[in-house]
């Protein structure tokens, strides 16, 4: 477990943002910056940056390395049940890929009565609803229970500062966002790459409680999984060995994702509709902690902790010089 202390010296090593000089295609995300090359490539450059509720709340030090490591840990793992988008890595925070067109719904799959959104299943049953996504849930449910069987609740793809809208099948398919083929087949892939992450999680003292995937299709039409996969930003962990307790007790399990800083946040405002408190040092820095322990947990791997006196976004801008595209079409290196 690494030392809040041994991470103090990045709160001043932040990437907010990934300006690359002479990259073309430039499109930021909530938390990615991307660049488009010519050849059909897409550069994906994960910095610090935490969005929840539809909004970027804060910058937690190390976290873009995370999730970009972390992600390249499953996507490797999981390649032979579903085709991904990796072409290479050559920085840790930085992913070329495939260019892809995204599919305009996102798949998000569930096995417990859990969230802090809007659109989380938990929020809407609080709230009395019993028809959501298309699903009948019964009465009687408690808050963080395992439901009688893993579901899948779609939403629409938003846009930075957008919210994303619950969707059914019958409406994915009424509206044509996707073919009843399309969507069988990436229901399918969901379900498979949810099943091997539940139990890789399990066996690593942890359930996978969540997770959201995101699709599209390259140019032939395939079904590619893209962005990222079972991370603390994509995905809900939960300890295995207290949750029973916990769920006894009534008490909220213990997270071991984006939820540490979304619970601070809920507990001080509604982050919908009011402004969010500047988060402390030390809530920055134990989640910082917190994304460092979920990598070593699910991996097994210990994580490897940058030069704090290098500043990180130099390093990136000095890794992607590469494919900064020359007047004659060719690149440097």
């Amino acid at each position: 477990m690494v030392d809040v202390a041994a991470l103090t010296p990045y709160l001043d090593n932040i990437v907010t943002d990934a300006a690359i000089a002479g990259l073309p295609g430039h499109y930021r995300g909530k938390v990615r910056e991307n660049f488009d090359l010519p050849d059909g490539r897409r550069i994906l450059v994960a910095t610090d940056r935490l969005s929840a509720f539809d909004r970027i709340l804060t910058a937690i030090p190390l976290k873009g390395q995370v999730l970009t490591q972390l992600a390249r840990f499953w996507f490797d793992r999981t390649a032979d049940l579903c085709p991904n988008h990796v072409i290479e890595y050559p920085d840790p925070n930085v992913l070329v890929c495939r260019r892809l067109t995204i599919m305009p719904v996102e798949i998000v799959v569930r096995d417990y009565l859990a969230g802090t959104t809007s659109t989380s299943i938990l929020s809407m049953y609080q709230a009395g609803k019993r028809e959501m996504y298309g699903v009948r849930f019964p009465d009687g449910l408690k808050a963080n229970q395992k439901l009688p069987a893993t579901i899948i609740t779609p939403t629409t793809k938003a846009e930075v500062g957008d919210h994303d809208a619950p969707l059914t099948e019958a409406e994915i398919l009424g509206r044509k966002l996707l073919s009843a083929e399309q969507w069988r087949t990436v229901t399918g892939h969901a379900h498979a790459l949810f099943a091997h992450g539940r139990d890789w999680a399990r066996q690593r003292g942890l359930i996978l409680v969540d997770t959201k995937y995101e699709f599209g299709f390259n140019a032939a039409g395939n079904i590619i999984l893209a962005d990222e996969i079972h991370t603390p930003d994509s995905s809900r962990y939960w300890f295995a060995a207290s949750y029973p307790q916990r769920l006894a007790a009534g008490e909220r399990p213990e997270s071991f994702d984006k939820d540490f800083v979304r619970n601070w946040v809920v507990a001080r405002c509604d982050p919908y509709k009011d402004a969010v408190p500047e988060i402390p040092r030390n809530i920055v820095l134990e989640a910082a902690r917190l994304y460092i322990d979920a990598f070593e947990t699910i991996t097994g791997e210990r994580f490897a902790l940058p030069d704090p006196k290098r500043s990180v976004l130099d390093r990136i801008r000095a890794n992607l010089a590469q494919y900064v595209p020359l007047p004659s079409g060719e690149r440097v290196g």
